[in-house]
This record gives C-alpha cells, structure tokens and sequence, in this order.
C-alpha cells in the first residue's frame, strides 16, 4: 500500500520519467541498430576484418558504461549529449556481432544463384542475404534494447534524462520518507519499459520474418 501512495498524486511526473527512459532507449537503439547494421555490410565479404569487427565488439562490452560516461563528460558536460553517445555505442555492439554472424551465415549455393539470374551485388545484399539474416540480426536487436533501457538509468549520474534519477535519489535517501518507494518505482517501471519494447520487437520479427526462417 505505500508503493501505491507514494505513486497516487505523482501519476503526471512520472508518466513524463518513463516517457523519457522509453524515448531515450528507442532513440539509442535505432542509432545504435543503423549503425551496427552498416558496419556489418561494410566488413561480413572480407574474413579478416570481419573476425576482429565480431571480436572489438564482444570486448567492446566489457568497458564500464560509467567509465566511458565519465570520459565523456570532458567535451560534452553534462546531460543528454554523453548520456545519448554512450548508449548509443553500447546498444551498436551486439547489432554489429549478430548482423556479422547472420550475413556470414547466408548459404553461398543463395548467392550464387541470385549472381546467376543477374542480381548485383548491392542487389543481392538487400533482397536475398539481408532478409536470410534479419532474423539473427533482429535478435541482436532484442538484446541490444533489453541491455539499453537497464543502462540508461546510470545516466541520472551525468544529469541525464529518465527513470534513473528516481532510482538513485531513493537510494541516496534509504531510511528517509518514500526512499524505498521511489526507488522500488522507478526499477517497476524500467521493467515494463523493457517488456513492452521486448513485445514490440517480437511482433515486428512476427511481421518481417519470412516463413521458413527462423532466428
């Protein structure tokens, strides 16, 4: 009962906190998506470069987020802009190793045949081993969005916008009034966040997936 009095009277603030939590996420996975996708095009056709694209990635994970948050506050300050460049970063990572697995992964026998009705290589790319892939390369997506609306909460430590303020301020304030509240609030909320955009990206595979293919 005191999570919902704490929540009754405070319905407007946050309505607008998940607002931004969700609109940030979006927004960073879609850079981040577009980006990890072109990258992929540029690098799957050479083995070499592909290989160490596939591994920068997987290590590129294991950098603290607050570490390169605070790296970005130099030229940035605080705010929206390194709270936006950092998640974007992370969210591109696990695009770029799926989208490289899931073209690399197109049967050769494919291609040689759209080469032999007279596809181009572009032609080829966006109508035959972009559609093999897309499956993989969504799911990549999917973790990519479940990661980003956990991390975004960090980014209430460079004044950056959504649910993590509410967290943190509760949690800098255990044993005062509403602090468990608060906190317990903002961390219910990030994880429907992170259901409902889950549940989007499962219907737009529902949508997208040929038939047959499967990730």
């Amino acid at each position: 009962m005191n999570l919902w009095n704490y929540v009754r009277g405070r319905e407007g603030t946050l309505a607008y906190l998940t607002y931004q939590h969700a609109s940030l996420a979006f927004q960073t996975v879609l850079v981040g998506t577009v980006i990890g996708i072109l990258i992929a095009m540029a690098v799957y056709r050479f083995p070499l470069v592909s290989a160490l694209s596939l591994t920068s990635s997987r290590v590129a994970l294991t950098i603290p987020s607050l570490a390169l948050l605070a790296l970005l506050l130099v030229p940035f300050g605080l705010g929206v802009v390194p709270s936006f460049i950092m998640l974007a970063f992370f969210a591109a990572l696990p695009v770029i190793g799926n989208a490289i697995v899931g073209l690399r992964s197109v049967p050769g026998s494919v291609v040689e045949s759209a080469k032999g009705i007279g596809f181009s290589r572009l032609r080829i790319l966006l109508t035959v081993e972009f559609p093999i892939a897309w499956p993989v390369i969504l799911t990549g997506i999917r973790v990519s969005t479940q990661m980003i609306v956990g991390v975004a909460a960090i980014v209430a430590y460079v004044l950056g916008p959504g649910l993590g303020s509410l967290i943190f301020n509760g949690l800098s304030r255990l044993g005062g009034a509403n602090a468990l509240e608060m906190a317990l609030t903002g961390t219910i909320l990030i994880v429907i966040i992170a259901l409902v955009l889950d549940g989007l990206l499962v219907l737009l595979g529902r949508l997208t997936i040929a038939k047959g293919l499967s990730s």
